[in-house]
């Protein structure tokens, strides 16, 4: 081979060693920007599930204000309805439980303690033990 084609054949595989550098070099730095394309979808699709939970949410509250509206509004009427009805049988109102009542009229009750009276109580070192002094225990018989 003469010189001159072997810096031929020299200047091509160095233009294809560069092809294949350059191409290896797009590949590896357009998969981080695939990667972060893939991000940025599923960080989109996130915000738009947030949105639609936030919406939900609100219609929630909503329609929970309207029921408890309702509930307020139906204790009233019947509240009126009884009221009614107690001065329509001769009731002068309706009578609320005293509770109060019942507390001053309860008994003197002492509150449950956690130790027995006296020195042998359920919490003593003792308590349940055997005096050493009686037979050791014979075994069952069968």
């Amino acid at each position: 081979m003469e010189q001159g084609n072997i810096n031929w054949v020299l200047a091509i595989a160095c233009l294809l060693a560069g092809v294949g550098i350059g191409a290896l070099g797009y590949h590896l730095l357009n998969g981080g920007a695939r990667t972060a394309q893939k991000l940025r979808q599923r960080l989109a699709e996130r915000d738009r599930e947030l949105s639609e939970l936030r919406t939900g949410l609100g219609e929630h509250f909503e329609r929970a204000e309207g029921l408890l509206d309702a509930l307020l509004a139906n204790g009233q009427s019947l509240q009126q309805e009884m009221h009614d009805s107690a001065v329509r049988f001769g009731s002068s109102k309706p009578r609320k439980p005293d509770f109060q009542q019942a507390d001053e009229t309860s008994d003197d009750v002492n509150a449950p303690r956690d130790y027995a009276d006296g020195n042998r109580g359920t919490l003593s070192e003792d308590f349940g033990l055997k005096d050493s002094s009686e037979a050791p225990a014979q075994p069952p018989r069968y």
